[in-house]
């Protein structure tokens, strides 16, 4: 079983690992309010959606579209033909995020009265929408991907105006499950450029915390206690500044400074091997930036089983493996050695024994088993109920 030191410095480790995850989310997010990231990969989905890549047919006519245009300000630029966005694509105005509510009602609306619509459309007189006038406008669309989709859609509604437009609300939920494994993708490999970038910067190299905490056990207490005030947290949720100052506090070894450098080094006793100059702090860069990109919530998970195995720990070591199970002191038996006086009228004389005992004494009234005692029962007990002793000692 693990000893608490080790346990504790896996607590420190995971609390660094927490507030080295905290930065570098709040960076990512940081990027991803300027450049808007997420509105480019909805549209890059969109148009491939709806089979049309260079953004010029079906799905500029539905960013256009009255329910769509509401999300965001200025007009629709289509992005790259890429298969699927950069990195670090712009999304530039678009809407991050549309309903799919919103989308099937565009769609249908399109299919229904066209791309264009005029002052007559807005009129009362205009015709109602109806799944047959809907199926006989789809027939004229010239996109035969999103028409084969929508006579679907149409068909296996069975009359149901809203069940046709639940179904191209799964088609596009479908669809945006797709663009949602690209952004989560690609978040994955930002966050992890950005976690070397920021353990580079700041030197959290986990080889030479994990040997400082072994060494340092005030240090080590200090952040064992920073972690359990961080884990009895029940919001979870540490800001930039905030995680930036914990580190600080910690006086722990990183960062580029002297003294920093100094105290934990790779390898004291050869300052100058390949080790110590390169390998061993690459490695722990590596470690500590992989670690960042599982993200604070994970580690925060981590963290609470962590403490749930030290506190069930920590109680035997304080009682000690070997210490009694009952602590009341035993009971002391004292045996009387010593002998009884000799019987009246006779028994032992000058250390002989006695040839001729005494009679026994006569049964009292009501005592008709001659068992030694001369009493009852109901003498002893007071309850006549009791069932008298039959036989004796002999």
């Amino acid at each position: 079983m693990f000893g608490s030191n080790i346990l504790e410095i896996a607590i420190g480790i995971i609390f660094v690992f927490i507030l080295v995850s905290t930065i570098c989310t709040a960076i990512r997010e940081g990027i991803e309010a300027k450049l808007k990231t997420r509105a480019a990969y909805l549209e890059q989905g969109i148009r491939q959606l709806l089979h049309d890549t260079d953004g010029t047919g079906l799905a500029k006519a539905l960013y256009e579209h009255p329910l769509i245009y509401g999300l965001f300000n200025g007009g629709y630029t289509a992005g790259k033909q890429n298969k699927s966005p950069d990195l670090l694509a712009k999304g530039c105005n678009l809407p991050s995020y549309i309903p799919s509510k919103t989308f099937a009602a565009a769609l249908m609306d399109i299919a229904a009265q066209g791309v264009t619509t005029n002052a007559a459309d807005a009129t009362t007189g205009a015709p109602v929408i109806t799944l047959d006038a809907v199926r006989k406008n789809v027939t004229d669309m010239q996109n035969p991907e999103i028409r084969r989709v929508l006579l679907y859609a149409i068909d296996t509604a069975q009359g149901d105006l809203n069940k046709a437009q639940a179904n191209i609300e799964d088609w596009y939920n479908s669809g945006m499950d797709r663009v949602s494994g690209w952004y989560k993708r690609s978040t994955q490999w930002v966050i992890l450029w950005i976690a070397l970038g920021v353990t580079i910067a700041l030197n959290v190299n986990t080889i030479k915390l994990v040997k400082y905490l072994a060494k340092n056990d005030t240090q080590r207490k200090m952040l064992v206690a920073s972690a359990e005030a961080a884990a009895k947290d029940t919001s979870k949720q540490i800001g930039y500044q905030a995680a930036q100052t914990q580190l600080d506090a910690q006086k722990l070894p990183v960062g580029w400074d002297n003294d920093c450098l100094t105290s934990a080094k790779m390898d004291p006793g050869a300052p100058n091997s390949f080790w110590n100059t390169f390998m061993g702090p690459l490695l722990g860069w590596l470690i500590t930036a992989f670690a960042a990109t599982l993200g604070a919530p994970f580690w925060f998970d981590m963290l609470n089983k962590v403490m749930v195995v030290r506190s069930t720990i920590k109680p035997n070591e304080k009682s000690g493996e070997g210490a009694p199970k009952d602590s009341q002191t035993p009971q002391v038996i004292t045996i009387n050695t010593t002998p009884p006086p000799p019987p009246v009228g006779g028994g032992v004389t000058d250390g002989a024994a006695n040839k001729n005992p005494p009679p026994p004494d006569p049964p009292a009234a009501g005592d008709t088993e001659p068992d030694g005692c001369g009493v009852t029962a109901t003498e002893l007990t007071g309850d006549p109920d009791l069932p008298e002793s039959k036989g004796g000692m002999i």
